[in-house]
């Protein structure tokens, strides 16, 4: 440990005034290169050997997962023709006589709804009959059919292909057609072993078999499937599609290569593999070919991993206290400032790039700061200019002005409930249209809420009865402004307080502790449920003036953060009670938070 230490120091020491670039180049090539060099040749030869031993292992591999999928398809197109070919109702009708046309379209009509889409269940299937040979049923010409002269395929007519299929030793038959297509056929028996018709399956090669014979083995050798006749009816090798085994190289060889794993042909690997029906599959794999693909690849493989794993590997931990760190550092201290710290800075410790980084990094940071701070009163100063703004939207002097009018003409008059309901408007907007001024003292607050319910009682005389219960010790304290007449003013609009009878208000304002406590409580209609928890999670706006529980809400947080509270208890039909819970203020309180 303190060897490699010592060496890393002396590394260090002597690159510090070297750029970066420098640094890497001068130590690839003197600590990395050449131990490159016999590191992978030797490695290569290592597994290259190893890669060879492992090639019938691959092979095996391979083959067997082809013989796998050959024999999924065919079993699956196997299972299609044999259960419509053993259709109960099928064989009784194609065996019953018909004495009238109607009984024949209730066949054909059975026929056509039951098999309809029978060529739709695979993929692959270009064309699906059922040939019969009973004289008193029709062919429809879509799914029934008699086999006649007329021409199946260019050069194969229907009955040379009903007496091939009619004469199979077998139920099930596949041959070939053209070399492009494949011919599935079953005979349909009555109970009584008479043969009642045969079903005709079209299928297309390159559909069914077509992946799978693509270039096997990634074009390193041939793949063909040999049917229980000994014919080839599917082969990569177009030219060997029908031919008989006899007449193939591999006959000399079959019987060996089906005994064992695989037996050498001229350089060649013969592997046979049987699957259902007495089918077999024979593989003819090149290994030459194999062979020359495989050290391609291993080579290429070894190249890549020794120049950029190994390379990088070695020139990381070499380089390791004067890059890896710093950088490891510089990140770390980057993903403070991420997080809102910063008053952070990294001690320069080299005159390369990374120093440069590092001295742009510090500057960066505390300019960084400075910036965030100053947004971050801007923004506060908007947002308290955004609430002057909306307050000023009426001209105050224009309403005393007029309410100043109004007041004189009343006393011209004499008419004491005009004088009274002007005095109480000059009150109610002489706190509401206060554009100077966003908190004010409690007092003041119930003093507004006060001239609001004087112009309720004359709207409304005698109908709500309104009880205070004030704690004199927090009238000089301070609260924000406009915070408990909205509130009242909601059981007015919302709570339809006029309209019930023994309607009561009861405000309430407690100095319990360090906190004030406001209650707000009407018996007026409620709250529905729903509209309650939407008003809790701050969906509903409350009234239409603008200042309801969403804004309340805004504003406490504003000024209070979360040293406040405000919840809404309601019952329907019955009552209401709005509470509003904030820190005792002996001084104007102050924005706190930006929304």
């Amino acid at each position: 440990m303190s060897l490699r230490r010592s060496l890393e120091r002396i590394v260090i020491e002597h690159t510090s005034k070297m750029n970066l670039r420098g640094k890497i180049l001068i130590l690839y090539g003197a600590i990395i290169f050449i131990p490159t060099i016999f590191l992978g040749v030797g490695a290569g030869y290592f597994s290259l050997e190893s890669f060879r031993d492992n090639y019938l292992v691959t092979i095996n591999e391979a083959m067997r997962q082809t013989v796998q999928n050959i024999e999924f398809r065919k079993q699956s197109y196997d299972v299609l023709a044999t259960r419509t070919a053993t259709d109960g109702e099928l064989i009784s009708r194609l065996s019953r006589d018909y004495s009238n046309m109607f009984e024949q379209l209730n066949t054909v009509e059975y026929v056509d709804r039951s098999f309809v889409f029978t060529s739709k269940y695979l993929p692959g299937i270009d064309d699906f009959r059922i040939y019969h040979t009973n004289p008193m049923l029709v062919q429809d010409g879509r799914l029934l059919w008699k086999p006649e002269d007329r021409i199946l395929q260019p050069g194969f007519k229907e009955t040379d292909w009903f007496a091939k299929a009619s004469e199979a030793p077998g139920a099930l038959l596949w041959s070939n057609m053209n070399k492009d297509k494949l011919v599935i056929s079953h005979k349909i028996m009555s109970p009584a072993g008479d043969l009642q018709g045969i079903i005709y399956l079209l299928l297309d090669y390159k559909t069914v078999f077509g992946e799978l014979f693509d270039r096997p083995f990634s074009g390193s050798g041939e793949l063909s499937i040999m049917d229980d006749y000994g014919t080839i009816i599917v082969s990569s090798d177009p030219g060997k599609i029908g031919l008989k085994l006899h007449d193939t190289a591999l006959s000399n060889h079959w019987e060996e290569a089906s005994l064992s794993d695989g037996v050498m042909v001229d350089g060649n690997l013969l592997m046979v593999r049987p699957i259902g029906s007495n089918w077999h599959v024979a593989a003819l794999i090149q290994m030459d070919q194999l062979e020359r693909q495989s050290k391609t690849i291993l080579y290429g493989i070894i190249a890549v991993i020794f120049v950029f794993l190994l390379c990088s590997t070695f020139l990381i931990m070499t380089v390791l206290k004067n890059v890896v760190w710093r950088i490891r550092k510089l990140g770390t201290r980057m993903y403070d400032v991420s997080q809102g710290q910063f008053d952070v800075s990294i001690r320069n410790t080299g005159k390369d790039e990374l120093g440069d980084l590092e001295v742009l990094f510090n500057s960066m940071s505390g300019r960084l700061g400075m910036l965030v701070e100053d947004i971050t009163q801007a923004k506060l100063k908007e947002r308290e200019q955004s609430f002057k703004a909306l307050q000023a939207q009426i001209n105050p002097h224009f309403i005393y002005n007029s309410l100043s009018l109004l007041r004189w003409r009343a006393m011209d008059l004499q008419d004491e409930t005009q004088l009274r309901t002007i005095d109480a408007l000059t009150a109610f907007y002489r706190l509401a249209l206060d554009n100077k001024i966003n908190v004010t003292q409690i007092k003041g607050e119930l003093d507004h809420v006060r001239a609001y319910l004087d112009i309720q009682e004359m709207r409304y005389p005698g109908r709500v009865t309104t009880q205070w219960h004030i704690d004199p010790e927090l009238l000089e304290l301070y609260t924000i402004k406009l915070l408990l007449q909205p509130i009242v003013e909601n059981c007015y609009l919302h709570g339809n307080i006029t309209g019930k009878k023994g309607a009561v208000i009861r405000i309430s304002a407690q100095l319990e502790q360090d906190h004030v406590r406001f209650e707000v409580f009407d018996n007026g209609r409620g709250i529905p449920g729903d509209m309650l928890e939407q008003i809790r999670l701050g969906k509903q706006a409350g009234n239409g003036n603008g200042f309801g529980t969403a804004n309340i809400r805004e504003r406490l947080q504003l000024y209070f953060e979360n040293k406040h509270e405000f919840t809404i208890a309601s019952k329907e039909n019955e009552w209401t009670a709005v509470t509003i819970t904030i820190p005792a203020c002996v001084h104007r309180p102050q924005i706190r938070k930006v929304m």
